[in-house]
């Protein structure tokens, strides 16, 4: 049994969850349970990054203790993915004292190696994004640009950790790929922000003076951890990391390196392919305990024009007031929808632009309409014409044939896109054979062959096709949609016929005899209240 060890960034709970959150955490969810189909040994880690300038600033604006705003605002997240089925193995939460002290050990260990030192800094600060600013920083007219928020100056001193010093080896490790990232088109974007970082070294300290909210520096109690330094720290120290003995936390050694850090492209540079493994490398991990960086891109938002071309595209944000409420979609829409669309309809690594209709259109038609009414079809028609007990006769034909083998090409083309984080092309490749079935239907129509008794095998074997098919589309769904293909198989009667390993996926696991239950409608339309005035 193989492991797989996968993370996604763990959500700073200074407000709500978005879409954003809610496509990652679905995106690892279905890489998890793909890989536990598989029969990997899964550890999924996630949580919140509770600590920063920001969450202070937020809890002195509400009048409230910081600790207060912290695990309230967690709770959004933890009920969020509580409603839309993600499952996780792990959860990290920075304000834990196993993650203090884990953070507080490596900060130890790199001060008595040399790796930190102490200097004063004037210069520019960015408030958003909790870090210093250079002059290469500056936009072309001189001035730093929106990204950055409210940029403040400020003089101080702070403990800095030599990141310069481990520039050359990581353009090394980029270029020959030690360091992991995909898509591949994100290598570029590393390779040039590395130059930054051989001249820079990395603030991971601040004064208590300015902000108290963080991880004390055990060697200097004035300051408090950096949150960027404080948050990656999570990746490992809740992965067993210099655990104590008798933690219940998993064996480290066997756990890392992670399979797939699932982080979004704004936080790749410089955070995840600069500062953490740079930090990876001070610790003493070597090029072959690096993880990997499987980088999503972001849903924008879709503005209607009005015209023909569909609308323009932009960035969601709170000024903007367009940002969109993931929870309120399962609500309205319901999670299979959901879940569904978010992995559909963005090409892991680039950009996508939300769009209601579109999800409505989705789930319609590739869920109600086609996989649905497959369903629907092929359980009453198997309960109608042969009394629902299924039969593997001796009959067989080249359209039959057509079926297994068209079976057997998805299940290929589905394994290979899943292997490859391409989540549309896996779904892609479950709705050709849905089309499939459906168009054997209507070329080989139950309901008419039955007229003709000498067809009695003809007319089980093409059932047989159907409910077999329809097992198979479930277990290749599962990862999706766990609720609905649990559904599919309760209705085939099928819960227990398949082993849970996709390696024993093979036609034939329906037996002679068994007999199949009652279809009910699985993916039931989605229909506004508007369509029905």
């Amino acid at each position: 049994m193989n492991k797989f060890f996968i993370t996604t960034a763990i959500d700073y709970p200074n407000g709500s969850p978005h879409i954003g959150h809610a496509y990652e955490k679905v995106l690892a969810d279905v890489i998890a349970r793909y890989r536990r189909l598989c029969g990997d040994e899964v550890f999924f880690l996630t949580g919140v990054d509770q600590h920063g300038q920001k969450m202070q600033q937020t809890a002195d604006l509400e009048g409230l203790n910081v600790a207060t705003l912290a695990t309230r605002n967690t709770r959004r997240f933890v009920s969020l993915w509580e409603k839309l089925g993600v499952h996780y193995d792990g959860w990290a939460a920075t304000t834990d004292d196993l993650h203090k002290k884990c953070v507080q050990k490596i900060l130890t260990t790199l001060h008595d190696e040399g790796q930190l030192y102490k200097k004063a800094y004037k210069g520019f600060y960015s408030v958003r994004q909790e870090q210093y600013l250079t002059e290469k920083d500056r936009g072309e007219d001189g001035g730093f640009g929106e990204e950055w928020g409210e940029v403040i100056e400020l003089e101080e001193e702070n403990w800095y950790f030599r990141l310069s010093e481990h520039a050359e080896w990581l353009k090394t490790a980029v270029t020959n790929g030690s360091l992991g990232i995909l898509p591949e088109f994100r290598r570029a974007e590393v390779l040039n922000a590395i130059e930054r970082a051989s001249e820079t070294d990395l603030c991971i300290s601040r004064p208590k003076d300015r902000l108290h909210w963080g991880i004390e520096l055990p060697f200097d109690p004035n300051f408090v951890t950096y949150v960027w330094f404080d948050a990656l720290i999570n990746y490992i120290s809740f992965a067993g990391y210099r655990s104590e003995e008798g933690s219940s936390l998993p064996d480290f050694d066997t756990l890392w390196p992670a399979n797939a850090h699932i982080i979004g492209k704004d936080i790749l540079v410089p955070a995840h392919a600069i500062y953490w493994p740079c930090m990876l490398r001070a610790m003493g991990f070597t090029e072959n305990q690096m993880p990997m960086l499987l980088v999503h891109g972001w849903w924008n938002i879709r503005k209607k024009s009005g015209g023909t071309d569909g609308g323009s595209e932009e960035k969601m944000s709170k000024s903007l007031g367009n940002v969109v409420d993931p929870s309120e979609l399962a609500e309205r829409f319901g999670v299979d929808a959901v879940r569904y669309y978010l992995v559909r309809d963005i090409v892991t690594g680039k950009d996508s632009a939300f769009d209601p209709e579109r999800l409505i259109s989705l789930f319609n038609s590739e869920l109600a309409n086609d996989l649905g009414n497959l369903l629907n079809r092929s359980i009453n028609m198997t309960k109608r014409f042969i009394g629902g007990e299924l039969s593997q006769t001796s009959y067989d034909d080249q359209a039959c044939e057509e079926v297994r083998s068209s079976l057997a090409e998805t299940i290929k083309s589905y394994r290979s896109a899943m292997d490859a984080y391409d989540l549309p092309g896996a779904l892609k490749a479950i709705n050709s054979h849905v089309v499939r079935c459906n168009q054997f239907i209507e070329k080989n129509p139950p309901f008419e062959l039955r007229k003709d008794e000498s067809q009695s095998e003809r007319v089980a074997t093409i059932l047989y096709h159907l409910c077999e098919s329809c097992l198979h589309l479930s277990v290749l769904l599962s990862p999706f949609l766990p609720d609905a293909a649990t559904k599919i198989r309760g209705q085939l009667r099928a819960e227990q016929s398949f082993s849970g390993r996709l390696d024993d996926l093979s036609w034939g696991i329906l037996q002679g005899g068994h007999q199949t239950g009652k279809a009910k409608p699985v993916f039931p339309r989605i229909v506004l209240e508007e369509d029905q005035n």
